[in-house]
């Protein structure tokens, strides 16, 4: 008898796991299975990285004291971006940054194909960087851990490429779900943030992640929410208008947190090959940041605790503790207004400096000061009715989260869940949908998408797009060509042609610049006319290029122009213009008709 695939001594790991599968599971079952596993691990990738940074930090802050400043404050994080940069760099030794957009570069460009290492990697690194200081955030870090487990486990049991961009949106729910214990919002984050596409086939293995590493996480941590929070009063229709201004506040911040941000990656990305240069700009910006604002120091989410349950000017006053303002709370106000200002600069000196972590936090933490601000000085002049100041920054934060990942339902369902602010809904869904409407007025993606946007590689909800998006130059180009020079006679073009495994031919320079081609359909009439094979040349019967695409271009580019020009061929060039290959109109419209088949069947 045939030995099977398990049975071969020579079969690998991978190859064993799939013939099991196989054998033993169908491809739901398998999916459910490792939804499940997924879960698990991504609940214990979220305790160890809080369990590190809660160390590091106790360790190295305990002592401070309240009612001065430390100038341990300016040393600090320079150390911690020193060492994540030091471990990245030779540990490491790959791009962790922005863990959000790497996933969806994954999905869009890498077949959801995440490295092995990223399993861990992005844990230790923001550790590191969050404990001593660092002022970003770990949820991007932990999303990154949890969907490269999704994905190596994906690849290990031999799941096609569908699966994969499941099991990879499972792993990010799982990981938000995990460190927020909120389930919804972990499924909501992966439809909107990662527009992973809902359909009855998906719903059931990402919600099944998202629960399990909720009841792990309350196994490893216990049932305490994340922020504590009481309701002041209950919300009422005649707050809709302070409601709806703080909704357009919030877009216009989240805009400003994305432009500035924008604005210092770019800065810092100047400097990409002067590592010492960049570490002591960002090692400067951020020590100093902190040491005038204190609050700035970490993830923030103690300041924002301050904030959810002061209920007196000695409360809030905490905020300015450690710092030079320590004592002064007369101050508090434009202390609130700097620190909404300077936290995306501390943001991204940590991680332009060689720090790792996320804008997830200092979104929740900017939105947090934005509405505690907004509710200050509408009570203070007296604008309309009396608002809550813990109330409204509950919904400050999710007005900016949601703006900043133009996510709505993510904003909305994960501030009711980390803080049990159920009764919060119809307010929290007024003020997440104006911000968001609000910023995209002026910014169509959120900050994990625009980079990839510019690029043309992001996946997105509209399936044509997404399909074009998916498919690469190299998988529909033609490289076996067969090209003329212009001063070529007749008579070598048609034994040229006889050679031709195409109905057009190319007419190339000496540099392999086209210069035009050829249509063996227009030429038919001469081709055997022996008497005209030396008395005409190529440049005499070419034709100009209706079109050209590079290799750079996308596939959604291709398309359009064939569209547009109505050609059944077009020629590839490379950035210096030479010719590298033709993309056939019916091999791409087949690629592309296959694509969709398989990208909307569940």
């Amino acid at each position: 008898m045939e030995e099977t695939a398990i049975e071969k001594k020579g079969a690998t790991l991978e190859e064993r796991l799939y013939a099991w599968r196989t054998k033993h599971l169908s491809d739901r079952q398998a999916t459910i299975i490792l939804a499940l596993c997924i879960g698990f691990f991504a609940s214990v990738a979220a305790y160890v990285l809080h369990s590190i940074i809660h160390i590091i930090q106790h360790l190295l802050t305990s002592r401070f004291h309240a009612d001065t400043f430390n100038w341990l404050y300016l040393m600090f994080p320079v150390v911690g971006i020193f060492l994540t940069s030091l471990f990245v760099r030779y540990v490491v030794k790959d791009n962790i940054s922005h863990g959000i957009t790497r996933i969806l570069y994954a999905i869009s460009s890498k077949q959801s194909r995440l490295k092995a290492h990223n399993c861990w990697t992005s844990v230790v690194a923001s550790a590191i960087t969050i404990g001593f200081g660092g002022s970003v955030g770990a949820e991007a870090p932990i999303v990154l851990t949890g969907s490269a487990i999704g994905s190596n486990l994906g690849r290990l049991f031999g799941m096609d490429k569908k699966k994969l961009i499941l099991l990879v949106g499972c792993g990010a729910a799982a990981a938000i779900a995990g460190i927020f214990k909120a389930p919804i919002a972990g499924l909501v984050f992966t439809l909107e943030v990662l527009m992973v596409d809902l359909s009855m086939a998906s719903l059931l293995p990402i919600l099944t992640a998202a629960v399990t590493a909720t009841c792990f996480t309350y196994i490893f941590m216990g049932s305490a929410s994340l922020f504590s929070f009481h309701l002041d009063s209950m919300w009422g229709v005649e707050r809709v208008p302070a409601c709806i201004i703080l909704g357009i506040a919030c877009g216009l911040v989240s805009l400003y947190f994305i432009r500035s941000m924008s604005v210092c990656e770019g800065m810092f990305g100047k400097l990409k090959q002067h590592r010492w240069a960049k570490l002591a700009l960002g090692g400067v910006l951020l020590s100093s940041l902190i040491f005038v604002f204190p609050v700035l120091y970490g993830e923030g989410y103690s300041a924002i605790n301050v904030l959810l349950n002061g209920t007196s000017e000695a409360d809030w006053n905490e905020l300015l503790h450690n710092s030079m303002f320590s004592g002064n709370g007369k101050w508090l106000i434009l202390f609130i207004a700097l620190v909404i200002l300077t936290k995306t600069f501390a943001t991204a000196a940590t991680n332009g400096g060689g720090g790792c972590g996320g804008t997830f936090a200092p979104s929740l933490f900017v939105g947090a000061f934005t509405g505690f601000l907004f509710s200050r000085l509408w009570n203070m002049y007296q604008v309309g009715i009396y608002i809550p100041e813990k109330n409204y920054t509950l919904l400050g934060m999710a007005g900016v989260m949601a703006g900043v990942m133009h996510a709505p339902l993510t904003g909305i369902f994960l501030i009711a869940e980390i803080t049990n602010g159920y009764d919060m809904f119809m307010p929290l869904m007024i003020v997440s949908i104006v911000s968001v409407m609000t910023i995209s007025i002026f910014e169509p993606h959120s900050i994990y998408a625009m980079r990839l946007a510019r690029e043309g590689k992001l996946v997105t909800h509209h399936t044509d797009r997404s399909v074009l998006t998916l498919m690469t130059m190299d998988s529909v180009i033609e490289r076996d060509f067969t090209a003329v020079t212009p001063d070529m006679p007749l008579g070598k073009l048609v034994n040229a042609i006889s050679k031709s495994h195409t109905s057009f031919i190319p007419v190339l320079d000496n540099a392999g610049s086209v210069l035009g081609e050829i249509d063996i359909t227009k030429i038919r009439h001469i081709m055997f006319r022996a008497e005209l094979y030396n008395k005409l040349t190529v440049q005499q019967l070419m034709l100009p290029i209706a079109a050209q695409v590079g290799e750079s271009d996308s596939m959604e580019e291709v398309m359009r122009k064939f569209d547009l020009k109505g050609t059944r061929y077009m020629p590839v060039v490379n950035v210096s213009g030479h010719l590298t290959g033709y993309i056939s109109r019916s091999r791409a419209y087949s690629m592309y008709r296959k694509m969709v088949a398989d990208f909307s069947a569940e």
